[in-house]
């Protein structure tokens, strides 16, 4: 049996763990500690630590966080702990030199550079010296503004972004490069990974892929989002390290990694060489005379189903689609035998993810004998959502919170969506602060931002509504400006 092949990448070590190669996709988190803690900070990287999370990432926006990192790294020497450390640059790109002092790895945005040459070209020589990794971390919500004014806030302008510093590496012959490409548009995430693999390809670049989705929420809406992307780029043979972003603790995120990297490790076959150009994840296309996709309960006379009988459903599903007629409507059918709801959808949404973000579905099938058809329903729906593909119900673009984030954005979640989860098509975006909030919230109707101690920022899509408003107002202040819109239909 052989194993399921990953594209192949360069080695990068991060500490004693290393990613790329034959090498197995490793875990990660991020704490949500504020950094210059550095008690608070070191238990909770060991909490994260202790459900086997190798990697872990903390915040580091400011000179006071960056040689915070001088004391966290000497608690977890001794602490015996050999989690590696990355160090989060945002806002000030001069935290980065540092941060690399200390840590095993910096992860860099190049949307807060000026000028892509000079202060990354230092960080490469001193992260040399040290034997530090770097992340280049694109976010779909914080290009720059002179990437914006050129491609738009496109998967385009990311890769262009990425690329811009991948080619500053080649050139100085610094191979201990990651590169992420997050956005919390599922659709928008897996266009930008595969366009950025097109675009390394052909300047033989073969540098490691963190992948993950932003923003994904909690609870079964951030599993299921979560694990279609993630799983779409790995069932296309993509990601060296994976993160599951959850707005939850830290340590809840590890176990839906691992039983992502899990499934997919596991499955038999190699992945075939298929031309990803010819499926725009940003456009669904349904197949001829196809309505929205359907779940299972909805299926009727005239479609297909298609069971996948393989350990590799998606290549399989995909493989008799493309070469069948176009005017048959195919539900993409498998078994689950497992007793956990969030195991059932974690591996649905895997395995289902890629064809409905290609648009090769016209409905789904959760077989999955021992859930309720309550539980195998809204699994069935989550995973329609999550894609993009049929919206029926709110969707919350939620931020995992970090050191950055000064309100606790997990019972706020949580308050905003008893409130408004009866409605159906509507957007909001609960950021924990501006760094990538009203960016990565763009296509959100609403937006709920951090703003200071205690404030909270409106939005109505980009626009500013309400700035400043005491965090204990702002949830009424939201309800209000939904009513007063009147526009969303309840479920």
């Amino acid at each position: 049996m052989n194993s399921f092949k990953r594209r192949l990448s360069e080695e990068v070590h991060i500490g004693m763990h290393t990613i790329g190669g034959r090498n197995p996709i490793l875990v990660q988190s991020m704490t949500n500690t504020p950094t210059a803690d550095v008690e608070a900070s070191v238990a909770q990287i060991k909490r994260i630590a202790s459900v086997g999370c190798p990697i872990v990432r903390l915040t580091a926006q400011g000179e006071k966080e960056g040689n915070a990192f001088q004391a966290i790294m000497a608690r977890l020497k001794e602490e015996k702990c050999d989690t590696a450390i990355v160090a989060d640059i945002h806002f000030v790109p001069q935290i980065a030199a540092i941060a690399a002092q200390w840590v095993d790895k910096v992860r860099i945005n190049p949307g807060n550079y000026r000028n892509a040459h000079g202060e990354f070209e230092a960080l490469i020589e001193q992260c040399r010296k040290r034997g530090v990794a770097i992340r280049i971390g694109v976010n779909h919500g914080s290009l720059s503004k002179n990437i914006v004014q050129k491609l738009g806030d496109t998967p385009e302008g990311m890769v262009e972004s990425a690329m811009e510093f991948l080619r500053i590496c080649k050139k100085a012959n610094f191979d201990q490069v990651v590169v992420s490409m997050k956005s919390s548009n599922t659709r928008v995430m897996v266009q930008a990974y595969r366009m950025l693999v097109r675009s390394m390809d052909k300047e033989e670049m073969h540098y490691p892929l963190h992948i993950g989705l932003t923003e994904a929420g909690n609870h079964l809406e951030g599993r299921i989002k979560s694990a279609a992307a993630i799983g779409a780029l790995l069932s296309d043979g993509i990601g060296d390290t994976i993160r599951v972003s959850l707005t939850e603790a830290p340590e809840n995120e590890i176990p839906v990694a691992k039983v992502l990297v899990d499934y997919f490790t596991h499955r038999d076959g190699e992945f075939p060489t298929w031309d990803t150009s010819k499926y725009d994840a940003l456009k669904y296309r349904p197949r001829k005379g196809a309505n929205y996709p359907i779940i299972h309960s909805e299926i009727r006379d005239g479609y297909t189903v298609l069971t996948a009988i393989s350990k590799n459903p998606t290549l399989e599903w995909r493989s008799n689609i493309i070469n069948s007629d176009e005017n048959k409507q195919y539900i993409i059918k498998r078994t689950y035998t497992d007793a956990s709801l969030y195991d059932v959808a974690v591996k649905a949404a895997a395995d289902m993810g890629s064809i409905l973000l290609d648009g090769l579905a016209a409905g789904i099938w959760v077989d999955a004998p021992q859930l309720s058809i309550e539980d195998v329903e809204k699994i069935e729906l989550g995973i329609l959502q999550a894609t993009r593909s049929r919206m029926t119900s709110t969707e919350y673009i939620a931020c995992p919170s970090c050191g950055r984030t000064l309100y606790n954005i997990e019972s706020t979640l949580e308050k905003i969506k008893e409130r408004t989860s009866h409605l159906a098509g509507l957007r909001i975006g609960i950021m924990g602060c501006i760094v990538n909030g009203p960016g990565e919230m763009a296509d959100a109707d609403y937006g709920y931002v951090g703003a200071g101690p205690g404030k909270i920022t409106l939005y109505r899509g980009q626009q500013i509504v309400e700035r400043g408003i005491d965090q204990k107002d702002a949830i009424d202040h939201l309800i209000e400006l939904i009513r007063q819109d009147g526009r969303w239909r309840e479920k």
